[in-house]
């Protein structure tokens, strides 16, 4: 179970931070070798880094996780594609909630410094209107998709329909 947690963490990490030595560094500020020691199991992190590696992930997307994490105890034949399944997941959940009008969805785009490539951040949330329990699910993409949307005008809820899954699981 380990080897499943920590691909679905450095897959999280790829996806927000593009190396995992931009999010140990500037993140989690921990050299390479304790962030080696961590990811074989020989080594701990603090609650405040661990807390930090937690919040690569939504609480649902945190929950997701957690039933990955589960069902490749069940089933150990599932440990070679549990990240993709919860990747896989991700984009059927945010489809049926926008599907039967429980989910909103917006683009936000992200700009960062030191990186020609320009993404941004899809965000399907279904709101209790109670602070904190929003249950979100983030999807990092291209920032051409938006361009692609307003050109096209296509409704940014079929385009998910349509797009999400082939352009989030490349």
């Amino acid at each position: 179970m380990h080897d499943v947690y920590i691909e679905l963490i450095l897959s999280a990490i790829e996806e927000q931070y593009g190396s995992e030595q931009l999010f140990y560094d500037n993140n989690l500020g921990i050299s390479l070798e304790k962030w080696e020691d961590w990811k074989q199991g020989i080594g701990l992190l603090s609650p405040e880094e661990n807390q930090k590696v937690k919040h690569l992930f939504s609480d649902y997307e945190w929950m997701l996780v957690q039933k990955i994490l589960r069902l490749t105890i069940i089933y150990p034949e599932k440990r070679g594609v549990a990240v993709s399944e919860y990747r896989k997941m991700k984009t059927e959940i945010a489809r049926k909630w926008l599907n039967i009008g429980l989910g909103t969805v917006e683009m936000i785009q992200l700009k960062e410094e030191n990186n020609p490539n320009q993404y941004l951040n899809l965000r399907v949330a279904i709101e209790y209107n109670e602070w904190g329990f929003d249950d979100i699910l983030t999807f990092r993409l291209p920032a051409a998709i938006q361009q692609q949307v307003e050109n096209e005008q296509v409704a940014l809820l079929n385009w998910v329909n349509e797009n999400l899954e082939e352009t989030y699981n490349k």
